[in-house]
């Protein structure tokens, strides 16, 4: 019944992930039979990155299911998604145009300098600023945005800048998905809860939060500290989960949790804090 379930939602949503290059495709009028062969580029390109992130962050879940790599191991899959990265410059080829495989080159490029840095900031205790955090994003995101359009344009004759469009709209999918990752209980079930604190990760809100208070900085990013282990390890036990609350119950005092005196733009409180005091009650 689940299997019936999961192949009925992948047809019905099919339409839905390649609505934004048929919207842009308005402007754009371009060939439809080209577009398809963007929307298959972008939706394999999406995957296979999907597939090296859950191993590179040790994933658990993915939609609910075990990552692949728990499932057929990590050389099959980090084969399998260099695979598809192949296989989709063979799809490019067939677009028949000078710049296509150039364009296609630099955002992949682009989208492994962004996966670089955010897996560089994790593991060395970094956390970067907010505005270093939105060019990662531009990078990450926000190059599989760009990469359909970019190629999409190379066929048409409206050669307007969409650039600051598609980067509102990476930065929009990813502090979203960062916010979803702490608050929202469907993200809890489909991944893990709280995911991005318990791999370290340092996500929107985090960064926002930390910067807030710069003098929470040293107590949260140091090595070795006790809060940034709690962050890095798997409690399996009872034991070791009662033994992790400890340690971050007597971090609470050092965190940020007052309200600012003004209106902060994303909330009034440390999200820090917030998915802190969560994260107690949820281990």
């Amino acid at each position: 019944v689940e299997k019936t379930q999961e192949t009925a939602q992948r047809i019905l949503l099919e339409p839905y992930k390649s609505k934004l290059s048929q919207t842009i495709n308005h402007w754009l009028k371009f060939p439809k039979d080209k577009l398809q062969v963007i929307i298959e580029v972008t939706e394999m390109l999406h995957n296979a990155s999907l597939l090296i992130d859950d191993v590179e962050d040790s994933s658990e879940l993915r939609r609910a299911f075990p990552v692949a790599h728990s499932v057929y191991g990590i050389p099959s899959v980090i084969n399998s998604a260099n695979y598809v990265h192949f296989l989709d410059l063979e799809k490019v080829l067939t677009l028949d145009h000078p710049d296509a495989v150039k364009l296609f080159t630099r955002q992949l490029l682009e989208l492994h300098q962004g996966q670089g840095l955010d897996t560089y900031w994790r593991d060395n205790y970094t956390c970067p600023t907010e505005e270093e955090y939105k060019a990662m994003v531009l990078q990450k995101t926000g190059g599989l945005f760009g990469l359909a359009v970019g190629l999409m344009q190379l066929f048409s004759d409206y050669k307007e800048d969409l650039k600051p469009l598609l980067n509102t709209l990476g930065l929009f999918f990813q502090i979203r998905d960062d916010y979803a990752n702490l608050h929202s209980k469907e993200h809890s079930e489909n991944k893990s809860f709280c995911e991005d604190l318990t791999e370290g990760k340092f996500s929107f809100p985090t960064i926002h939060a930390i910067w807030w208070r710069p003098e929470t900085t040293q107590l949260i990013l140091l090595p070795g500290n006790s809060l940034t282990k709690v962050f890095h390890e798997k409690a399996d036990s009872d034991k070791q989960k009662s033994k992790n609350k400890k340690k971050l119950t007597s971090a609470i005092p050092y965190l940020p949790l007052h309200p600012s005196p003004t209106p902060l733009p994303l909330a009034t409180t440390s999200f820090f804090s917030m998915s802190l005091i969560l994260f107690l009650f949820h281990r």
